[in-house]
């Protein structure tokens, strides 16, 4: 029974990693593969506590360890850069979202004026 447990648990760690795998490389934006590559890098640790929990040892912890910090920093590093991206965008095109007209519609420094 419990070879049967071990092969089922290598088998859906196995799934998941190839789904994420696909998600990480058609994206199509950079904070779905970000979350892509947080859920590979748990179903990575998963991997790791499994073959502890199999052989019944505690030698990989550090190595779990140091997966789970490189996936916090990754995710800290690039949530930095998209707020960045996002804190460069013309002032003038956010007005202009903010009451529905595009930014050519209102003249450059300007505010569109009510009737």
């Amino acid at each position: 029974m419990i070879p049967v447990l071990h092969v089922a648990a290598v088998a859906l760690l196995a799934v998941g990693a190839l789904l994420t795998l696909y998600r990480l490389l058609r994206g199509p934006t950079i904070l779905d593969r970000m979350i892509a590559s947080d859920v590979l890098l748990t179903t990575l640790m998963l991997a790791v506590g499994t073959d502890m929990v199999i052989n019944g040892h505690t030698r990989t912890i550090p190595l779990m360890l140091a997966l789970a910090a490189t996936a916090i920093f990754a995710t800290i590093a690039v949530s930095r850069y998209v707020s960045k991206q996002d804190a460069s965008d013309p002032p003038v095109q956010n007005a202009a979202n903010a009451i529905g007209t595009t930014p050519s519609a209102a003249p450059q420094g300007e505010a569109p004026v009510d009737d």
